[in-house]
């Protein structure tokens, strides 16, 4: 998300050369924040809209991308949980205001 993020506001990421790839493609959603409504992940993104949600710590692509103590893992998996869960509601009430 973070790579995307920054896709979007003209940052560089370790993505870029993906991403400019595909540039057409996230095109079609306008920004960020149409990248993020259309495929519902609002909960990966702060109140701001543009901050994102880490699961576990993050310092500029410099930290490790997976965790590497007991409790950096438990952290990520209730992060991870509490996202799908969230997703998933948020996924329910769309679907129910067809």
């Amino acid at each position: 998300m973070e790579c995307i993020r920054r896709h979007y506001v003209g940052e560089p990421s370790p993505l870029d050369g993906a991403l400019r790839r595909y540039a057409d493609f996230f095109a079609l959603f306008g920004d960020f924040s149409g990248y993020v409504d259309f495929f519902l992940l609002q909960d990966l993104v702060a109140d701001d809209g543009k901050t994102i949600r880490f699961f576990h710590t993050f310092d500029d692509f410099t930290t490790p991308a997976v965790p590497k103590t007991v409790e950096e893992y438990l952290a990520y998996v209730l992060a991870s949980n509490d996202f799908i869960r969230a997703r998933n509601g948020r996924i329910h009430r769309w679907v129910n205001s067809l």
